[in-house]
């Protein structure tokens, strides 16, 4: 049992041992993408968790059985197993290795994000961002390991088990494993589109960004500001400056903390143009090496430099674009149904 892996040993091929987000970011890092350092906490870490809990009474099964339309019993239900999960010692070994792990990233005393990489997590068919959680600014080994216990919990939430249940994903494949990645100080971060998430146009690269921790604008917190950029050309064709009122920042003691900005920072654009071309390029590259349009989290450094934080293919106009009938009947001539008209007509 591998409790611990490490970013530049896996990939997207290993989602069921690291989950969606974990084999993202092995894969961005094997790509030469730079993305902070990190670890990922295994299913099999999780697996052997569960395993100890289930042999004292069934889980699984219970969110099998449950009716995702019935909220007073999914909620009754999720307090249930978040307890037990929080309620019970993480078996000795997986703690060892994931202080010897924590040890070897944060030898200086770097603090870390934990976040939940679940198995289901970051699909092309479905998309489960945002179901589990996510802590920032974790200062010690103490503090991860309890908040890895957390994102295992999350996997039972009201909102993460009723999705499931509707996505009729089998119970038995669902596991979770959680991401511990060094947190950048952020002197702004945001998301990127290398589709356009409202037209679907696959020419453009959309940019949305604030000041400070990108959880800012994950969450809704902060108006970001919005630029949509020529994928080939370069060419800026919109510019979108919202007022931006506060941003979150480390807390001294962990986690985050929201502080107002200044008048002149409120109306400033949280990117130059370079550093605009630099993430588009980033973009680029991302959806060259996947082949498909992303959904991407980035952060740029005290110094300017840009960091990769999460890429999940983009699903809506994805899922559009399946549900959409062809014209013309796979293995036909393109030109067949137009030609017919023309003949057609001429026999009448």
């Amino acid at each position: 049992m591998q409790a611990v892996a490490w970013f530049k040993d896996v990939g997207i091929a290993d989602r069921p041992t690291v989950g969606g987000k974990g084999g993202s970011l092995g894969e961005l890092t094997q790509a030469g993408i730079d993305v902070p350092p990190g670890f990922v906490v295994t299913t099999a870490a999780f697996e052997q968790f569960l395993e100890k809990l289930e042999k004292i009474e069934p889980i699984r099964p219970r969110v099998e059985a449950l009716d995702p339309n019935d909220l007073g019993a999914a909620t009754k239900l999720s307090e249930q197993l978040r307890a037990r999960v929080m309620g019970e010692a993480m078996p000795a070994e997986v703690e060892d290795a994931l202080r010897t792990a924590h040890g070897e990233l944060c030898a200086d005393g770097q603090p870390v994000a934990v976040r939940s990489s679940a198995t289901t997590e970051d699909a092309e068919d479905a998309s489960f961002a945002g179901l589990q959680d996510t802590f920032l600014w974790v200062l010690d080994a103490e503090a991860m390991i309890y908040y890895v216990r957390e994102c295992w919990a999350s996997l039972y939430s009201v909102e993460s088990m009723t999705y499931r249940r509707k996505q009729d994903f089998p119970e038995e494949g669902v596991a979770m494993a959680v991401v511990c990645q060094r947190m950048v100080d952020a002197r702004c971060a945001g998301v990127m589109f290398t589709r356009s998430p409202t037209t679907g146009d696959k020419s453009v690269i959309t940019i949305e960004g604030a000041w400070g921790l990108g959880s800012a604008v994950v969450s809704g917190e902060v108006t970001p500001d919005k630029w949509v950029i020529g994928k080939i050309t370069g060419e800026i064709s919109s510019r979108e400056i919202s007022d931006k009122h506060a941003r979150q920042v480390p807390a001294e003691d962990g986690g985050i903390v929201e502080v107002e900005n200044e008048d002149d920072k409120r109306h400033s654009p949280c990117l130059t143009d370079d550093e605009l071309m630099a993430l588009r390029e980033v973009g680029r590259r991302i959806e060259k090496h996947y082949g498909k349009a992303q959904d991407i989290e980035w952060a740029l450094d005290k110094d300017g430099k840009v960091l990769l934080l999460q890429s999940r293919p983009e699903t809506v106009w994805a899922m559009k674009d399946a549900e959409a009938k062809p014209v013309v009947a796979p293995g036909t001539n393109a030109m067949s149904h137009v030609m017919g008209i023309f003949t057609g007509g001429a026999k009448k």
